[in-house]
């Protein structure tokens, strides 16, 4: 247990990257109320990851500072803590878990479960299905789980699911139908559902990227990558017994090692007076999520075989997807490999560049392709497993010709994969 303590600040996480922004989602206490040490006070939204805010300590909130939806700068103060005789001391909220409280991850983008007892309103039996996002929006909303149709794997209920349920039109009590519109007035049917904080960063941050910050320019290759299946085929069973899914996401990554060592300026930033050239590569993985895209960070991609590679990865998008990503996860990317293919995507150009790297690389959809080849001196169609390799490059970092040097020393390294 801990004694109350005296004004007490709650200030923003510190750890932050330079040039990052966190929005305030919202508070999980009102002014008055008492809070335990280590229970959640507040909520940011900060590189498509949201994370709780800790009290500091025992005590009663005294003064909020820092507004729901406002933008916060690290370290910033947002509130105080006071002392107070209801204060509690300790509780569920403060044993959860062993993780420090004041950067715990919550699911990107969504809002975490309420801490405030009155807001319990979702029976037991089904909380066990539902994620804390979920759990508040039915609570706060007086929503039986039964009555939400959920798209989810398996049924399972998501933040869309709800937000769509909050969003459809409902008469009031009482109320009249409405009129029939005149015959040819009818207005299209339509409901509207709220955008997330997540959905509302990305869209803002997409168009300061391709708008407001760096030139767009995209190159497009044929990748044949016969060489990579059959290495794959011949070492995937090796990869499962030591517990890894070898993934062609992975050679994508191993060969655009290759292609930055080609064309260092690719994994770079663009600064007023110069050029910063990174010697590592932290590779950005642009994750598809129920919240909406992520892009987790493979940090020194460099110095990893095959093998590490393919580990590291499946255990970075394992933990985007089941929304257990940290702030930390997500940042100091600089280069980003989207893997749309995927989901079933042939061409995707232009690809936005996340800020404040100078290139971002796109794979398309595999598939078996009719090809000309050259053999015994005549000229031959044959079936191919081939895909778009895109690179979208900010035009002020490199020229046309850089960027198609990279893909090509990108290319090189999968068509004639060996070791």
């Amino acid at each position: 247990m801990s004694a109350p303590v005296s004004n007490l600040e709650v200030r923003a996480p510190a750890a932050q990257e330079e040039g990052t922004r966190s929005q305030l989602l919202r508070w999980l206490k009102a002014v008055g109320e008492p809070v335990a040490e280590h229970e959640p006070l507040v909520e940011l939204e900060t590189d498509k990851v949201t994370v709780e805010v800790a009290s500091p300590g025992a005590g009663v909130l005294t003064e909020i500072l820092k507004q729901e939806q406002e933008e916060v700068a690290p370290g910033e103060l947002l509130g105080r803590i006071g002392p107070g005789e209801s204060a509690v001391t300790s509780g569920p909220a403060a044993a959860a878990t062993h993780e420090p409280r004041s950067m715990r991850p919550v699911a990107a983008g969504a809002v975490a479960a309420a801490s405030r007892p009155e807001r319990a309103a979702v029976a037991s039996g089904s909380e066990r299905a539902l994620s804390p996002a979920v759990r508040r929006l039915l609570a706060e909303h007086a929503l039986d789980p039964a009555s939400v149709r959920g798209t989810g794997e398996g049924g399972r209920l998501t933040v869309a699911d709800v937000m769509r349920e909050i969003s459809a039109p409902r008469p009031a009590a009482g109320a009249l139908a409405p009129e029939a519109p005149p015959a040819g007035a009818e207005a299209p049917a339509s409901h509207r559902v709220a955008h997330s904080a997540v959905r509302r960063r990305i869209a803002a941050r997409m168009v300061e990227s391709l708008l407001h910050t760096a030139p767009h320019v995209t190159t497009v290759f044929e990748l044949d990558l016969g060489a990579v299946l059959a290495h794959r085929q011949r070492h995937r069973e090796e990869f499962s017994r030591r517990g890894v899914t070898l993934t062609l996401t992975a050679y994508f990554a191993q060969a655009a090692v290759t292609a930055i060592r080609a064309v260092p300026e690719a994994n770079s930033r663009w600064m007023e007076t110069e050029l910063e050239v990174f010697d590592t590569v932290n590779l950005g993985i642009a994750t598809a999520t129920e919240e909406g895209l992520v892009v987790p960070v493979l940090a020194h991609v460099e110095s990893l075989d095959l093998l590490e590679t393919a580990r590291h990865l499946e255990q970075l998008v394992r933990r985007a997807r089941e929304a257990r990503l940290s702030p930390a996860d997500v940042r100091g990317g600089t280069f980003t490999l989207s893997n749309h293919g995927v989901s079933g995507s042939l061409l995707a150009t232009p690809i936005i560049i996340p800020q404040p790297q100078s290139a971002i690389l796109g794979l398309g959809k595999l598939e078996k392709r009719a090809v000309v080849i050259e053999q015994g001196g005549e000229d031959r169609i044959v079936a191919r497993p081939c895909c778009y390799a895109t690179l979208t490059i900010d035009h002020r970092v490199m020229d046309g010709a850089r960027a198609n040097r990279f893909l090509q020393a990108f290319t090189e390294r999968l068509s004639d994969w060996k070791s």
